[in-house]
């Protein structure tokens, strides 16, 4: 009787088919099917289907599209893919969303392949200006222009011609990373920049050989121009404030469901953003899912922590939980990021500490008191060493705190012995793939042939090494574009046909991987996103190309078709 029952239970498991999609009840009928599909999921029981069944906001079954059938009822939406390539939504691992939002009502500096161009930008900006009022442009590198100066200090020019296109309104012009700005002379006049003005630590005022300013700040020396700004701002009305900022969120988040990206991961929100955050959650008003990390002083964070820290608020739309993107060092582009030996180019100098090994020492205690993650960004090997010093120092006075997953953004220079490191303590390292593409063309150039090969953008490396593989562009500094990233992190190809350190290639389904599941952890989210799976969220992106079979030379192609998001067709092209 036993073995006739087992036979029987066994039987009927074959006769309802698919076990991860069985028929549905009578009452369980779906709002949205989608079917028709080459369905990648990112789960390993199951990594293809054919149609996703979507109740409310989360997703209620997995299969064929014969066995989803079963879920469509007079009130379900079909989509019909045809063939097409549905992908859990892609995760920005990391950005900085309202700069990114705000980026768009600034003057675009990326594409300019001239000095020249630039400050011909600024001055048909200033004709339209209001004497005093700043002009502010984002996004140039140096390496990129194809024109050079005829007088150049370490590879920048000289604010002259700047500051005769705009010599009534200060100008201030941030590089694509972020970490220094351009600027002219009112700009400096306005921040009391002199002659006899000495840098700030971790910070560097870059001068011609008579003393002079030549308007490049790196680092903490931009400081001064920044709080200028933040003063002029500073002039306008609560409720000004308010829209810009709001105004900043919409953006970024309309224009990231483009792209398909349906969560943002941001490094260096603040108490009032939070706070407007909420209030949009309340509303519904946010347009993406956000998981937020506090960039503020460790002094100003003592003591709110607690009360700031929210998981899934909104109906998982806003996460803040994390203590972020305090730079330890800078910038490789701006000779910022801190290394163990000189640059190559620049053999006077290591890079900058920006901010002081203190502070980030009082950030790593708040955040292992409060529950919070750590993601502090170290570009050059000796920023990524001093980091997993400080994080291992806590963790050992912490025992009892266990899958931490602290992170170190960026993590582009990695001594090797720092890689067992980051195992051992589970440090994730939270990398941009499209970086090694646009840093490729000179990063040779600042570190050496041989440091490059050892240690420079060893991404793949990391992975083999069990490390949770991560992905992101880091808007406004680079396109937000995911297909972008996955391209060059499956490729490596830069733009002269050459290839970057082309061992350091992610396959194709850790490059999916890491823009999905692998961001999804990185963010303690894996529960809820990352992979296309009964119970999850209803994030989801349609594709024209399955990413994991198309032509490397075909991989830019790819369309983003349509974004849903939390059951909800947010975007159709």
């Amino acid at each position: 009787m036993k073995f006739i029952l087992i036979l029987i239970s066994s039987l009927l498991l074959i006769s309802c088919g698919e076990q991860s999609a069985p028929r549905a009840p009578q009452n369980e009928i779906a709002d949205l099917v989608l079917t028709n599909g080459n369905v990648v999921t990112v789960e390993k029981d199951r990594p293809t289907a054919q149609a996703v069944a979507i109740s409310g906001d989360k997703i209620i079954a997995v299969g064929s599209s014969a066995n989803i059938a079963a879920y469509i009822g007079e009130s379900t939406e079909v989509i019909d893919l045809e063939g097409n390539t549905a992908i859990p939504g892609f995760i920005e691992g990391h950005g900085h969303y309202t700069s990114y939002g705000d980026s768009f009502y600034r003057l675009e500096l990326r594409y300019d392949t001239s000095f020249d161009a630039i400050v011909q930008k600024v001055a048909r900006a200033a004709e339209g200006a209001r004497p005093g009022e700043w002009i502010v442009g984002r996004g140039w590198h140096q390496d990129k222009w194809e024109t050079k100066e005829d007088i150049l200090v370490d590879g920048i020019p000289v604010h002259d011609s700047l500051t005769a296109a705009s010599p009534d309104n200060p100008v201030m012009l941030i590089h694509t990373s972020g970490h220094g700005v351009f600027v002219n002379q009112t700009a400096l006049d306005v921040a009391g920049i002199t002659d006899d003005t000495v840098p700030p630590e971790g910070g560097e005022i870059v001068r011609r050989e008579d003393g002079t300013a030549t308007g490049m700040l790196r680092e903490a020396a931009q400081d001064a121009v920044r709080a200028s700004f933040a003063a002029y701002e500073a002039l306008r009305t609560p409720e000004q404030i308010e829209a810009e900022l709001r105004r900043a969120i919409i953006t970024a988040g309309e224009e990231s469901l483009k792209y398909g990206i349906t969560s943002f991961q941001d490094l260096g929100t603040n108490f009032y953003e939070v706070d407007l955050l909420k209030r949009m959650a309340d509303e519904g008003s946010i347009p993406v899912r956000l998981w937020m990390a506090f960039e503020e002083q460790a002094a100003d964070m003592d003591g709110k922590l607690d009360a700031y820290r929210i998981v899934g608020y909104g109906n998982n739309f806003l996460t803040v939980r994390a203590i972020g993107e305090k730079v330890l060092d800078g910038a490789l582009g701006t000779h910022g990021g801190w290394l163990h030996e000189p640059y190559n180019d620049m053999p006077t100098s290591h890079g900058l500490n920006v901010v002081p090994i203190e502070e980030i020492e009082y950030s790593a205690r708040l955040a292992i008191k409060h529950n919070y993650q750590l993601a502090i960004q170290g570009i050059g090997d000796r920023a990524t060493t001093e980091l997993l010093n400080i994080y291992g120092a806590e963790m050992a006075k912490n025992p009892d705190k266990t899958d931490l997953r602290w992170r170190i953004e960026h993590a582009q220079v990695i001594a090797p012995d720092d890689i067992p490191r980051f195992v051992d303590l589970g440090v994730i390292p939270a990398v941009q793939g499209i970086f090694a593409c646009s840093d490729g063309p000179w990063v040779e150039e600042r570190l050496g042939k041989d440091r490059t090969l050892e240690r420079g953008y060893i991404f793949n490396t990391l992975y083999e090494a069990g490390l949770v593989p991560t992905n992101g562009t880091d808007p406004p500094v680079d396109e937000i574009d995911p297909i972008g990233s996955f391209a060059c992190s499956v490729t490596r190809i830069l733009p002269d046909g050459s290839k970057f350190q082309p061992d350091e290639v992610y396959s194709r389904e850790v490059a999916l991987y890491s823009y999905t599941m692998g961001n999804a952890i990185a963010a303690f989210e894996e529960d809820i996103k990352g992979s296309i799976k009964v119970g999850k969220l209803a994030d989801i992106a349609i594709l024209s190309q399955d990413l994991l079979t198309v032509a490397d030379d075909k991989i830019m192609d790819t369309e983003i078709l349509m974004t849903i998001l939390g059951g909800n067709v947010v975007f159709k092209k």
